[in-house]
């Protein structure tokens, strides 16, 4: 009998772990947005505001998020199940059909989100087949809208959880 394959198992534990759902998104030189689905977005600092994403180097929209100095990381609500899919998928134009307006710092928001965080980016770290991007927040809003969740391979809207006794 072989052993099981770390890379199976460390993404089965993975699989265990709810995230959020969040989209990031830049806008380009040529004025043209670009954006990914992550769910390797958190908070490091709050003096200063700091956030943290990773972003897989052969992403087709990479080139431009390792180009940019601002971009935007918007939390995707209960209702954004076919934002995600969108920007979970690689190529082609994300933000068709994808209400959006562009944020204080050029960045592209997208609409109807339960929160947006403005960045300033300050650190990109190699990271084997990411960069880590850490951003400072020049500008955060956020909405009552449940966020979106992520387990086990599926979206479950938040607003639903029940609490834990204790």
């Amino acid at each position: 009998m072989s052993e099981p394959d770390l890379g199976d198992i460390v993404r089965n534990v993975h699989r265990r772990y709810p995230t959020g759902v969040s989209v990031v998104t830049v806008m380009a030189s040529d004025g043209k947005p670009y954006g990914l689905a992550v769910n390797s977005f958190s908070s490091v600092s709050l003096d200063p505001p700091l956030i943290l994403f990773a972003v897989n180097v052969s992403a087709s929209s990479y080139p431009w998020m390792f180009a940019a100095d601002h971009m935007a990381v918007n939390v995707l609500s209960t209702s954004q199940t076919a934002v995600v899919k969108r920007f979970s998928r690689s190529g082609g134009d994300k933000f068709a059909d994808v209400d959006w307006t562009t944020g204080e710092t050029g960045s592209p928001l997208i609409k109807g989100c339960t929160g947006r965080f403005e960045l300033a980016v300050r650190y990109k770290i190699p990271a084997y087949t990411h960069t880590i991007i850490i951003g400072e927040v020049v500008n955060a809003e956020y909405t009552d809208d449940p966020p979106m969740i992520y387990l086990g391979g599926a979206f479950y809207d938040s607003g639903d959880l029940t609490p834990t006794e204790g």
